[in-house]
């Protein structure tokens, strides 16, 4: 499988369980998410929530009928850079058998092209800093290091 066989739709209800998989795999991921069957009921109302915001695009990468990657796309309006909306990505997956194949790349790009359709002057991404892989890959792409980013849990 390569880039060329897969296909971006919006996410679907049961799509959630290989998404959240996929949420899970790798160190960080592991440790907050819940891969059981079946699924905590909290992740269908969080996709449910999802499919009701116009400004959030849950969308998975599809080949030969299996869910391979995901991404979402929300669309941020704000006062700052003269009022312009800006993309934000987060959730950015590829399954792991089917890394280094552009299925993350095309999920990107698809995502650029859709924030600036919809009007926006930006896309920014946060990816954790031990994520050096993915660091690399969204350099890659023409992203630039330029936010320090902090988190507060709850």
């Amino acid at each position: 499988m390569n880039a060329e066989s897969v296909s971006i739709r919006p996410a679907r209800r049961e799509d959630v369980a290989a998404i959240v998989a996929m949420l899970a795999d790798d160190h960080l991921g592991s440790a907050r998410e819940r891969v059981e069957d079946p699924l905590p009921a909290s992740y269908y109302e969080a996709f449910a929530r999802l499919e009701r915001d116009q400004n959030i695009q849950l969308v998975v990468a599809e080949s030969e009928g299996r869910v391979v990657g995901c991404l979402q796309l929300a669309i941020l309006s704000g006062l700052s850079s003269q009022g312009g909306l800006r993309g934000l990505l987060e959730d950015v997956r590829v399954a792991s058998d089917c890394r280094s194949r552009g299925i993350g790349e095309q999920l990107v790009q698809w995502a650029m092209t859709e924030a600036k359709a919809r009007g926006c002057n930006l896309v920014e991404l946060l990816t954790h800093q031990t994520r050096t892989d993915a660091q690399r890959f969204y350099k890659r792409l023409g992203f630039t290091a330029s936010h320090v980013g902090m988190t507060v849990r709850f």
